[in-house]
């Protein structure tokens, strides 16, 4: 059997895969479609304790009605349960699903997250089957094909992207023009220790916010990006910028969340023109 062949059986084994994937999504059968969706709200925070561990975020109660019985259930965050709540306060809503009958394998979830239609997976059947026609074409007619084929729809979709990019940045500044500024302070240090397979271990040290809003609410949040030194923050005293409207979003440099979004657009826009370079030497070097 010749890479040909090969390459051929690739695009039609995952062929199947994306197709059978999206009829299942269609049909509403798919894992994320029947999936119970709930809303809970946060009734207790603990602070996390000094030098302790951060992988399992900050440690809540989540109290939600059982839409069964009616009666009011409380659940933690211990072990693997989804998404990681790294931001905490009494009264924040957080999505709690779980698959049909099982409410004891719940995970955590935004509560703004768009339910899922179980694409992923096909998804990635399909771009696997792209990959395989790209290298194909390859094989058969010549590398320059292969940089058409995977730089052309890149570039593409970056150009098709680049106005809602554009859009999201003035936003994002709007945004950080509005933010409240409260005093803050550092209330732990956590630190965490791993090992990969070549024996190497790597310290994470992760500090701990805790932060008042202007109408009361005591939020304690990771912060792993704005501060310098986090070994040695213990007990620093700092200013919080944050939403007022949501407090999970933060920061303690503005000037640098503004600066963020500026680049943002820039690599974007880098990217399209190495994207559309490429695209054109491959069409040259046919």
């Amino acid at each position: 059997m010749g890479w040909d062949e090969i390459l051929l059986l690739w695009c039609g084994l995952w062929a199947v895969v994306a197709l059978v994937g999206l009829v299942r999504s269609l049909a509403g059968v798919t894992a994320d479609q029947r999936k119970v969706r709930l809303t809970g709200r946060i009734v207790r925070v603990t602070e996390p304790r000094h030098g302790g561990s951060g992988k399992g975020g900050i440690p809540v109660v989540v109290r939600y009605r059982d839409p069964v019985s009616g009666e009011e259930v409380e659940v933690t965050n211990d072990g693997e349960r989804g998404e990681m709540i790294t931001v905490a306060w009494e009264g924040r809503e957080l999505g709690i699903g779980y698959p049909p009958g099982r409410p004891h394998a719940y995970r955590f979830s935004p509560v703004d997250e768009e339910p899922g239609r179980g694409l992923g997976r096909p998804g990635l059947a399909l771009f696997l089957v792209c990959a395989g026609l790209v290298a194909l074409a390859a094989v058969r007619w010549g590398w320059p094909w292969a940089l058409i084929g995977v730089a052309g729809p890149w570039a593409v979709a970056g150009i098709v992207l680049l106005p809602r990019a554009v859009r999201e940045k003035a936003d994002r500044i709007t945004r950080l023009a509005a933010l409240e500024a409260v005093p803050g302070r550092v209330v732990a240090v956590l630190r965490d220790v791993s090992v990969d397979e070549d024996g190497d271990t790597s310290t994470t040290i992760t500090p701990v916010l805790s932060f008042t809003t202007r109408d009361g609410t005591v939020v304690t949040a990771h912060c792993r990006n704005d501060l310098p030194g986090p070994p040695r923050t213990y007990g620093l005293e700092l200013t919080v910028h944050h939403d007022p409207a949501d407090p999970a979003v933060f920061m303690l440099d503005r000037s640098a969340g503004q600066r963020s979004a500026e680049r943002g657009v820039l690599y974007h826009a880098m990217m399209i023109v190495v994207l559309v370079a490429t695209t054109v030497a491959g069409v040259v070097l046919l």
